[in-house]
């Protein structure tokens, strides 16, 4: 499996897939420290950065998966609650463009458990209507972190 991932920051995906044999083609991700962590560690996988730029290097479709996690803090009860009338809430539907455009067969994506309340369910529901726009079906629910072997409660849609 081949798969880029957006926002990626240490890149957990790469982690947890790496016994699978799945391959990143390239990464994502603006912020400075995880970024060289990911050249530390993938110094053979790009790191495109700024995701809203994606017309500019993303090419072809040589993906099969596209991952990411865009940010939760519009959606989080830790932020504003702004869902995608914020830029960074906004993300979400770049997400979707780079869908369309990569047309990968599997796509990933992780947000707080929050983001199906935010703006009364209107902003989930915007992101699986774009969803099904572009041709896919989707399956979602609520997982815990502490489940699959991490000593931590972090529960993500």
């Amino acid at each position: 499996m081949r798969y880029g991932s957006v926002c990626s920051g240490i890149e957990a995906a790469t982690v947890a897939w790496h016994g699978l044999g799945w391959e990143p083609q390239w990464f994502s991700e603006i912020e400075q420290f995880p970024s060289a962590v990911l050249n530390h560690h993938y110094p053979d996988v790009p790191n495109y950065g700024d995701m809203t730029k994606y017309k500019d290097w993303i090419n072809d479709s040589t993906v099969d998966l596209l991952v990411g996690g865009t940010p939760c803090q519009r959606f989080s009860v830790a932020g504003l609650r702004k869902g995608l009338e914020d830029p960074r809430g906004n993300l979400s539907l770049t997400f979707i463009a780079m869908a369309e455009r990569l047309k990968p067969k599997w796509i990933v994506w992780e947000n707080v458990p929050v983001v199906l309340s935010s703006n009364r369910g209107r902003d989930f529901g915007s992101f699986l209507s774009a969803l099904g726009n572009i041709g896919y079906g989707w399956s979602y629910r609520i997982l815990d972190s502490q489940y699959f072997g991490v000593p931590q409660r972090r529960r993500r849609v």
